[in-house]
């Protein structure tokens, strides 16, 4: 049982309220305890990390690098069970949780490199005599918010370049990913980074978030969650002049033009829409498909969503599993009941997992028009919506139709047509023939619209978010 906070690299006991987490595959489960931290402890975390910061800084980055490197070693080293724990808190596959650890070492090494690569330009001067260069410096006290969904990847591509730039942290994930973050927390602790650099609180976002973002001494904030919270804390951090960043829904479309291979098409966008159960901020829940293929296509729709299997996260067979929490059940049920009432069901592939947990069938639609909730408000959740389209152009419409601006792809064996769409997409990830829920560790993370503040995650932009650039001239 998990009942403690971690705060300057030694344990300290919340007073808060307690809870028991359940195994959403198998509510008989329990996995294990939090206990919420307060406010006075938060402040406690922001002070360790403060406190920590001046060394933190002065350190080279080369040996911060080291830190990231022993990191990404200890979380090698445990990767096996950090997977599991995380599969059994939220309930993503064991499979696709392996991968994600995976993608958190990468993401340690690739920012640890980043230690002893180039961090300013020279510029050339008007004056004789004068030589004048930028260099980027830490902004400080750094809050993360981290979500569920992605309760080893998203921390740590926040983690990562923000300690590499230089800043301490305060880390605060989602309620049902803390006993994750608890154990990420003690596999860091295992690489030897300094007391105070990395502070976890768990708690609840009216108490402890709102502290971190309304009151608490911070340089800046990157959050990732709901468009709600996270506008709302934009204007937060901007009456406060604190920098911030924040990365929120998404409503992402699979555009299927006349030419596409079906054969080659179909299992990316039926792994898109329904991998993690569908609760993936770039998930396929729009499926966008020209009259001429859209008949062909719904058939061969119903034959890949044969492959999909839901079953208890744990199994080695598992496409997708349950939903992450009772919340997040009830949310997309009413959707499932949504479309069952307004739109017409063109598949729903029934399992039995054998299990009591909050398991939800897969299910695809049409039927609706391209303004109906089904197609425009984000369901998180195994649910996807075929509209039918009688061109490209319709198709574009449709898509940029929304005030979410994520990821979405094209699938066409037309190269005119796929450049053309990188360029028609009002969106900040646009891919051909690619699913659209993936994107590589090393590449920039955003969206446009109400799905992102403007900001990139990961690759080389999420330095420039992480870091203050600094103009200095010295005259010999």
């Amino acid at each position: 049982m998990v009942t403690q906070n971690w705060i300057n690299s030694a344990w300290e006991k919340g007073n808060g309220k307690s809870i028991a987490v359940k195994n959403p595959s198998d509510l008989s489960e329990t996995v294990g305890e939090i206990t919420f931290s307060t406010s006075d402890q938060a402040k406690a975390a922001e002070v360790s990390a403060r406190n920590a910061f001046k060394e933190w800084k002065s350190l080279t980055g080369n040996e911060r690098g080291q830190y990231l490197y022993k990191m990404a070693q200890a979380l090698e080293n445990h990767a096996e069970e950090l997977a599991e724990l995380a599969s059994r808190e939220m309930g993503k596959p064991i499979g696709e949780m392996k991968g994600e650890v995976v993608r958190g070492i990468q993401l340690l090494n690739y920012y640890a490199a980043e230690g002893v690569r180039s961090d300013g330009d020279v510029i050339p001067s008007t004056t004789k005599g004068v030589l004048q260069y930028t260099k980027r410096i830490p902004l400080g006290v750094v809050a993360l918010i981290t979500p569920w969904n992605f309760p080893v990847a998203i921390p740590i591509w926040k983690l990562a370049p923000a300690l590499i730039c230089g800043n301490t942290i305060v880390w605060k994930p989602a309620e049902n990913g803390s006993l994750t973050a608890f154990k990420l927390c003690n596999i860091v602790e295992e690489a030897g980074v300094p007391k105070g650099v990395i502070n976890l609180v768990i708690g609840q976002g009216k108490e402890v978030g709102a502290y971190l973002t309304e009151e608490a001494n911070m340089d800046a904030v990157s959050f990732t969650g709901s468009t709600a919270t996270g506008t709302k804390l934009a204007g937060i951090c901007a009456q406060r002049n604190i920098k911030y960043q924040t990365e929120m829904g998404g409503k992402n479309a699979a555009v299927v033009l006349n030419d596409a291979d079906l054969q080659t098409a179909l299992p990316p966008i039926v792994s898109g829409t329904f991998r993690s159960a569908g609760q993936k901020c770039t998930a396929s829940s729009r499926i966008i498909v020209e009259e001429g293929i859209f008949d062909e296509f719904i058939d061969a729709l119903k034959q890949e969503m044969k492959n999909v299997q839901l079953k208890h996260a744990l199994n080695a067979d598992a496409y997708l599993g349950p939903v992450a929490s009772k919340e997040q059940f009830e949310k997309v049920t009413s959707y499932v009941e949504l479309a069952k009432n307004e739109a017409e069901v063109i598949y729903e592939k029934e399992d039995d997992p054998g299990y009591d947990g909050y398991y939800i069938n897969p299910i695809a639609v049409t039927g609706v028009t391209s303004d109906h909730p089904l197609f425009q408000e984000e369901v998180f959740g195994p649910l996807t919506v075929v509209i039918k389209v009688k061109d490209y152009d319709e198709a574009v419409n449709v898509l940029n139709k929304s005030s979410y601006g994520l990821s979405g792809s094209i699938f066409t064996n037309n190269l005119n047509k796929a450049h053309q769409f990188m360029e028609d997409a009002e969106i900040g990830m646009v891919r051909v023939n690619l699913e659209t829920a993936g994107v590589e560790y090393q590449a920039p993370f955003g969206g446009l619209k109400q799905s992102s503040s403007h900001t990139r995650e990961q690759g080389q932009a999420a330095l420039s978010f992480y870091s203050n650039i600094k103009t200095c001239a010295i005259k010999y």
